[in-house]
Parts: C-alpha cells; structure tokens; sequence
C-alpha cells in the first residue's frame, strides 16, 4: 500500500506542540499556510490549499481547528485530519475593489476564533511570520486584539527537524517518484528535442508513477546551465550541450528532489573532468553523512575537494540541505556548523559549481541519515553519481 501519515502521528504532532506551547507560556498559536507556504499548515493539519489562505488555531488542549475560506471548504474537509472547520472573509483567494458573494457559505469571525483558542491567554504564537502577506497579518493582528504575539516557528522547526518512519516512507516513494521522471527525461534529453519536451517528459512520468505535484523544474541546456535555476524553454538541446535539470516532486506534502549532471551526446575531455570533480565531491560526502558526524566537517570535506581541483572560486553555497514537507529545510549547514547529524534526520545533497569554463551544474540526492551511514532516498541518481562518467 502507498504509504501515509496517518491521523494518530497528526494527534502525536498537536500534543508535542501543545507540551512545547505550555513550555514557552503561549496560550494558543496560529499555523499560517497558503499555496506556495503549506509546509507547516500541511505538518498540523494535512491541508494545502489552492488559491486561499488558512490556518490552523492549537489551543493549549483539544483539537486544533482550520480556518478557511469558502472556494475550498468541501476540499479542505475532504483532507485535513481535524474535524473542526471555519470560513473567515478574511482568508478569500481574490483580491479586487468589488465585495464578492459568497450566498451558499457560512461565516465565522476570525477574532472570536482567535480568542476562543486563547481562552482569555494573552500571548499568541504565529509559525509563518515571513510567509503572511503584510495585509493579511494585519488582520490577524487586528482580530487578536491586545494580545502578544511572538514567532513560534521555532518549535515547528525542532518538530520537523527529525522524520519519524513514516514520513521517511512518503519521502522514498516521492523519491522513486522523481526517479521514474528522471528516467524519462534522460531518453528525451537527445539531439533535436527542445528543452519542454525534456522537461515535460519527466514531470508527466512523475505524475504517471503518483506524484501529487511538481514542485518545480529547473533546466537549462548549453550556456543556459549558468542561471542556476530557471525554467525549460523551447531552446533546442544539441549535441555537447551540457544539461543542468533538476526536479522536486511532491507525494503526501514530502518532496524530493533530484539532480544529475551529464553532457548531451558526447562530452569533451574538458566537461568530463569537470563532471568528474563533483562526482568525485559527491561521492566522498557519504562518508560524513552519519549519526554523530559534525555537520560542518561534511562541508569542509566537500569543499577540500574543490579545492584540490582549483574549483573554490565557483562555489557559490553549502553542498546540502534537509528536506520534508519543503523542498530545502533545516539542517542545513555550513563549513562552520558545530551541531551533529543525527539518527533519522533527511538530507539532499546540493554539490555544485557555478560559472566553470567547462560548464555549470550541481548533484542532487536524497539520503537518511542513519548510526550506519546514508540510505538513499533516490537510488537512481545514487546509482549514476557512484558510476561517475
């Protein structure tokens, strides 16, 4: 069977957030999300929406409740692991000077939902203070009322930071998801074909294999590679065209995102010592990614090999980041970080170098970080990155 996260870890979640609430003295916190933010909301409710904010309101017991807006309800219903739901104005999808009607919902204020999770506290936590829009977070402000409010992302980021078994299940399938996409692309990334087809190729099998999105595709062919991110065009792939394509795929909120450096056709001398050196960086950065290993000293491995290379100077950022319900979250560190990896954490790697005369790319790969050494995540990729050129 697929695997999910079922409603017992959601109630899990909520009482380890409750516990930490209690910790810090807050009466209730508010969980913003939106189309482009749901991590967090997705961590507490299940819920992504489409086109509408929401958030979810946890008292310092009970059952959260989801606070929407009425385009969503039946879907939001339909998905969130709480029974307890709301339509707010506030949180509507259109933005325009005409007041929309919505005849066949009902309303609740956001205020006495705000003071009803408090329960007459005075200190309200927000997780999600970067992602609010300026004017939607004066309305939250102005529906708590003379409250305190203090930024509560610190606790979400502690809860996510080590992924129970199943949320490394969702992750490995939404790996072998992106594996099957990358599959596909590797047969279209030929001589003639633009760089959609290529794209499209992959996103589709992804699709095809489970996937419930594509968070983002980033190609680019030829010179194209030195953006470091961007978008598939219709430029034509050519033969010696070294290809940067990079995919994160998306199965029950967790996202995997995979990476593999190659040339179009035949690759010179030149692109194969260059290709070589991140396989090579790649490659040693297995034996760090280990329980108990300092984090830093991973970065410092990576670099060490640049280094050797003459390649320091088209480093442009850390060769790894975690990852879960987002695509890059913590951990995520540099040649200074102190912390050690541990037991259960879910890293990708991000090896690359940027603006090199033979051509630009990174490697990307998910790994479990276990007391043994790294389990892949994306076996494929590991697969091509072992054999090198």
């Amino acid at each position: 069977m697929n695997p999910v996260i079922p409603k017992s870890e959601f109630v899990e979640r909520i009482q380890a957030f409750q516990a930490a609430m209690q910790e810090q003295g807050l009466d209730a916190v508010l969980v913003y999300g939106d189309e482009y933010r749901k991590e967090n909301l997705r961590y507490v409710c299940n819920f992504w929406p489409i086109f509408e904010r929401a958030v979810c309101m946890i008292g310092k017991s009970g059952e959260p409740t989801l606070i929407g807006a009425p385009e969503g309800e039946v879907y939001a219903r339909e998905m969130s692991v709480w029974s307890n739901y709301c339509n707010v104005k506030e949180f509507a999808c259109v933005t325009v000077p005409e007041e929309i009607d919505y005849p066949l919902s009902s309303f609740s204020k956001l205020s006495d939902l705000i003071q009803g999770a408090l329960a007459g506290g005075k200190k309200l936590g927000i997780v999600g203070v970067w992602d609010i829009p300026a004017p939607i977070y004066e309305r939250i402000k102005e529906a708590a009322g003379e409250v305190e409010i203090v930024d509560a992302a610190p606790i979400i980021y502690k809860l996510r930071m080590i992924k129970s078994a199943n949320e490394i299940a969702c992750l490995a399938e939404a790996g072998r998801q992106a594996c099957e996409g990358y599959r596909k692309l590797l047969e279209y990334a030929v001589e003639g074909n633009p760089e959609t087809m290529a794209a499209g190729a992959a996103e589709g099998a992804a699709r095809m294999a489970g996937a419930e999105d594509i968070n983002f595709m980033v190609f680019g062919s030829g010179k194209r590679t030195e953006t470091v991110i961007g978008r598939a065009t219709n430029k034509i792939m050519h033969s010696g065209d070294m290809l940067m394509a990079a995919m994160a795929v998306q199965y029950q909120g967790y996202v995997a995102t995979i990476e593999y450096p190659f040339v179009v056709g035949k690759a010179s001398d030149e692109q194969k010592r260059f290709l070589n050196v991140l396989f090579e960086a790649a490659n040693l950065q297995q034996k760090y990614l280990r329980a108990g290993v300092v984090s830093g000293e991973m970065v410092r491995a990576v670099k060490a090999v640049f280094a050797k290379h003459n390649m320091s100077q088209y480093d442009l950022y850390p060769p790894m980041h975690g990852i879960g319900l987002a695509e890059a979250e913590s951990p995520y560190p540099d040649e200074n970080a102190t912390y050690l990896f541990e037991e259960n954490m879910c890293v990708n790697s991000d090896v690359s170098l940027w603006g090199c005369p033979a051509g630009s790319n990174r490697i990307e790969e998910g790994f479990v970080i276990t007391s043994e050494g790294p389990r892949s995540l994306t076996p494929f990729i590991r697969e091509l990155v072992a054999k090198g050129v």
